[in-house]
């Protein structure tokens, strides 16, 4: 049976999450949303919050996950992490990461973590 595409994208959040905890972080929040953007996973150690996109993609996707978070979809995400930092105000240093997940019929073939993969310009005020 095929997986829709919710339930896969599910099943990469959840080995996502299950990573960084194992890598020392608690998840703050899973799915924040504002208008015009949404982040998938907000973690945190000693000294960084970690701002992640997940993208899970299938084995035969022409692009791969890492490769669909273009510019725009950067910039999404900063500006919604701006927001949640203006609501929930910290002293760890936010970083932007994704994590790449392909599947084969919905089993998990591949995981990537990538730590900061992209960066806020400068003039941002996180």
């Amino acid at each position: 049976m095929q997986q829709s595409k919710s339930d896969t994208g599910r099943l990469g959040e959840e080995l996502t999450a299950y990573y960084l905890q194992r890598s020392g972080y608690r998840i703050i929040k899973r799915n924040f949303r504002i208008k015009g953007g949404e982040i998938d996973i907000i973690a945190a150690n000693a000294e960084i919050i970690a701002f992640v996109e997940v993208k899970t993609r299938d084995l035969l996707a022409l692009e791969k996950g890492v490769q669909a978070v273009k510019s725009r979809k950067q910039s999404l995400v900063i500006r919604t992490a701006e927001e949640y930092l203006y609501r929930n105000p910290c002293e760890l240093q936010p970083r932007f990461d994704i994590s790449e997940v392909t599947v084969k019929n919905g089993k998990i073939v591949d995981f990537r973590y990538f730590d900061n993969a992209f960066c806020a310009p400068y003039d941002l005020a996180l």
